[in-house]
């Protein structure tokens, strides 16, 4: 369980800390999945064509209000308006974590609000933001009713999607943690399933280790890759890191997404993550675009294309 008394120090961690961002639209045709980001500001639609599509959203941060961002709930309304213009088909969205910026009901209650008007069944797991007061009781109510604990799984259309909690009780600057219990439950998740049915794997921290001294990983995610290399095609999607990030290992491709704020600094370029607050307003938008990422089976890495919103 967290201490209680030790909310109020994580709060002034985390309340210097933004978050960067568009939506993805994914596609599984065939077991092998795409995606294409969304970038807030662009009238590109996205294919809907495939066996499955749904969307991905991450890291809305309702609650932040500074530099460089004032509007939160403003920016996640307009990645929504587009979710609802480029859906095409899509049978489901995930929202990987940091729902709210620190875990408030009434932040709570303006992200359902929103994320509600995209029309389409969210599917979410917890950020560290989402879990700061009463062990995430709130969010975990609210967010994963069924799975009090953050973690569970569903199939749709032949596609088997997992949603991993690798936050609880994460410290500031610390590498995610997914549990023994937790991975003994995705053991048994797993067993008896064809090494033939793709995989969607989504939880908020990277599972692979991006920025270690950041705390960009997950301590024991190979433990969960470890379970998951039989599988003949596995897509792994993050957030928390606010930029795209990808790379492929065997079956297993793993892709960070952007938030619907802005971005934090890629690895070796800054002495710490945070907001890159010296960002003009009217370069805000060169840093956000479209991504269209393909994954091709005996092909690797991903292949990407990425087109900034000010091109």
């Amino acid at each position: 369980m967290a201490d209680a008394t030790n909310i109020p120090s994580r709060r002034k961690v985390l309340e210097c800390m933004t978050w960067a961002g568009a939506a993805a639209v994914w596609t599984v045709a065939g077991g092998v999945p795409r995606s294409s980001l969304i970038g807030v500001g662009t009238a590109q639609a996205a294919e809907a064509t495939g066996e499955l599509t749904f969307m991905q959203i991450s890291d809305s941060h309702i609650g932040f209000h500074a530099a460089p961002n004032m509007d939160t709930p403003g920016t996640l309304k307009e990645a929504v308006a587009l979710v609802r213009q480029q859906r095409g088909d899509s049978a489901l969205m995930i929202h990987t974590g940091d729902v709210s910026h620190l875990s408030a009901d009434s932040q709570f209650d303006t992200a359902w609000q929103l994320v509600g008007e995209s029309g389409l069944q969210t599917h979410y797991v917890p950020g560290e933001h989402d879990v700061l007061i009463d062990d995430g009781k709130a969010f975990f109510a609210r967010f994963t009713p069924g799975a009090p604990r953050g973690w569970y799984s569903f199939d749709e259309r032949g596609v088997h999607f997992v949603g991993l909690n690798n936050v609880q009780n994460l410290k500031a600057g610390g590498l995610g943690n997914l549990g023994a219990d937790q991975l003994a439950w995705l053991k048994d998740d797993l067993a008896g399933r064809s090494a033939s049915q793709p995989i969607v794997v989504f939880a908020h921290v990277p599972l692979w280790t991006v920025a270690p001294q950041w705390g960009w990983g997950t301590d024991d995610g190979a433990q969960a890759i470890d379970l998951l290399k039989r599988f003949g095609s596995v897509t792994v999607l993050n957030g928390h890191i606010h930029q795209i990030m990808q790379k492929v290992e065997g079956t297993v491709a793993f892709h960070t997404a952007r938030s619907t704020a802005f971005p934090q600094p890629v690895p070796g370029t800054a002495p710490s993550p945070g907001p890159m607050k010296d960002v003009p307003a009217d370069k805000l938008r060169s840093m956000l675009g479209i991504d269209k990422v393909m994954y091709v089976p005996g092909k690797q890495p991903l292949a990407i294309v990425d087109t900034p919103l000010g091109a």
